[in-house]
């Protein structure tokens, strides 16, 4: 794949410098910059993420919303001994 970047002259330069002291072309820097980003630990927890969203939605799906109001949720065990 082929990416075209606008980079400043200045920077540029010293990018250049840089990949020349360290034997290395700047679209080489470049690789492994994005290299890095990509098989870093951010990149593996947004993937962690994803799953944990993908889980609770198929969760939803089977389960199906609930919406239970304040009776539901204290009052039950009052209904269920006096059988109201």
């Amino acid at each position: 794949m082929e990416l075209r970047l606008d980079i400043d002259d200045y920077v540029l330069s010293k990018v250049s410098a840089i990949g020349d002291a360290r034997d290395m072309t700047v679209e080489a820097m470049v690789v492994e910059y994005l290299t890095g980003i990509a098989t870093s630990e951010a990149s593996a927890r947004l993937e962690r993420i994803d799953k944990v969203r993908e889980a609770i939605k198929n969760a939803e799906d089977k389960a199906g919303i609930i919406n239970l109001n304040r009776d539901d949720l204290y009052d039950r065990p009052y209904r269920y001994y006096y059988g109201q």
